[in-house]
């Protein structure tokens, strides 16, 4: 029995004879209407980033941040609505300061992935709320160990290598895959990262974009910090060399 979503996606509670619940399928449509936000965990680090694209000229540069901190190791970027991404990294806060109080350590980031996952989840279980409409992307370090998780809006999450989502996470994941992320350094991820935002960008179909980067290493002395200008301008520039020798062949 098939089914086509009328009279079935009008609450988030209601499965269809076929067992799908739509409202949960309608926000992952709204996540691969976004930017393109990827996060990668290497031998060192983990570097994420954002293809955050500019709605209007009016906006002030480094403004709007879709990459936040939700403690001191661990960083947040998501790809989707943007209220639901801080609506989330605001809980994300609240449960690593819980864990911080109660055990007086960071919480690992296995354990903020799967809190958050459940939190998710929750909003796909009652006909009074709506799923969220992000896929969040959530890298951190704990005692000198790298990792990444992505939360998608049915409240699932796995670990991951390399991950991507929105517009451009299907480019993005054949570009992650050919990397050897095991043997390689955050710096060489950053300028691998930044490559693969500007290759899926779109030139003829998309808004201009203001590029995010942010990683977490010895460099940043194991702390959620954004990459510095001069680290980020460089691989920008070795960004667009790649794009127009690319062009040229």
């Amino acid at each position: 029995m098939t089914s086509i979503g009328t009279g079935y996606d009008l609450s988030v509670a209601t499965y269809s004879p076929d067992g799908r619940v739509f409202q949960i399928e309608y926000a992952s449509k709204a996540v691969d209407n976004s930017g393109t936000s990827i996060g990668l965990r290497v031998k060192d680090g983990v570097v994420l980033a954002v293809e955050k694209l500019i709605q209007s000229k009016l906006l002030v540069s480094g403004a709007n941040k879709r990459i936040q901190s939700a403690d001191l190791h661990v960083g947040i970027v998501s790809s989707g609505l943007v209220a639901d991404g801080r609506h989330l990294v605001n809980r994300a806060r609240e449960e690593a300061q819980s864990w911080r109080d109660i055990y007086r350590q960071p919480i690992p980031g296995k354990t903020i992935a799967e809190r958050l996952g459940q939190y998710v989840s929750a909003y796909t279980l009652y006909s009074s709320v709506r799923p969220f409409g992000i896929n969040a992307i959530v890298g951190a370090m704990t005692d000198g160990v790298p990792s990444l998780h992505m939360i998608e809006p049915s409240g699932l999450f796995w670990g991951y290598h390399g991950c991507a989502a929105g517009k451009g996470k299907s480019v993005a994941k054949t570009e992650i895959e050919k990397l050897k992320l095991d043997e390689m350094t955050v710096r060489e991820a950053v300028n691998e990262i930044t490559r693969i935002i500007y290759t899926c960008h779109d030139d003829a179909k998309d808004k201009d974009f203001e590029l995010e980067l942010s990683w977490i290493c010895a460099e940043s002395q194991f702390k959620h910090q954004f990459v510095p200008k001069d680290i980020k301008d460089e691989a920008e520039r070795l960004a667009k060399a790649s794009l127009d020798d690319e062009m040229e062949e």
